[in-house]
């Protein structure tokens, strides 16, 4: 990843299985392509396969806020982009976004996620050496300005 840029994931082809009876992505889907990207950030920032298989330690989503922005239908292909907003020492809280080929935006996620010993399982600390990835992806993106929708809460706005 250059230096001040986002993360983005190869790119997924919406799949046939994922269309509802509306004639298109099912919203549960959005949350399956959010998760594909979202490895391939998480593996970036140390935490693939490789990581949980031999240091028995993982990444798991705590919370998640979707907002469906625009349609995605059959023969879309799209990438996801991520963003490390913060961390502390056993959490990540990362925003990511769904864009279709054409560059416009069909959908955003903020998840906060827990860093795990899977011999707990139990939430714990980073270990020191993935620490600098951490900090790298932070300052990198603190310099790109903050989206709308990081923070957002979920309610009914009265006048």
């Amino acid at each position: 990843m250059p230096e001040g840029e986002l993360y983005h994931s190869a790119p997924i082809a919406v799949e046939k299985e994922w269309i509802d009876y509306n004639g298109h992505l099912n919203m549960a889907y959005y949350n399956v392509i959010f998760d594909r990207g979202g490895d391939e950030f998480l593996a970036a920032l140390g935490f693939g396969p490789a990581y949980a298989a031999e240091r028995r330690l993982t990444i798991y989503t705590a919370e998640v806020h979707i907002c469906y922005v625009r349609e995605l239908h059959l023969g879309d292909t799209v990438t996801v982009t991520s963003r490390l907003v913060d961390f502390d020492e056993k959490r990540l809280h990362s925003y990511n976004e769904i864009l279709h080929k054409d560059g416009w935006l069909a959908a955003t996620a903020e998840v906060l996620s827990l860093h795990v010993d899977m011999s707990g399982p139990k939430v714990s600390p980073f270990p020191a050496d993935i620490l600098p990835k951490l900090e790298f992806y932070r300052e990198a993106h603190s310099r790109l300005p903050m989206p709308p929708r990081v923070g957002r809460s979920i309610g009914i706005r009265r006048k």
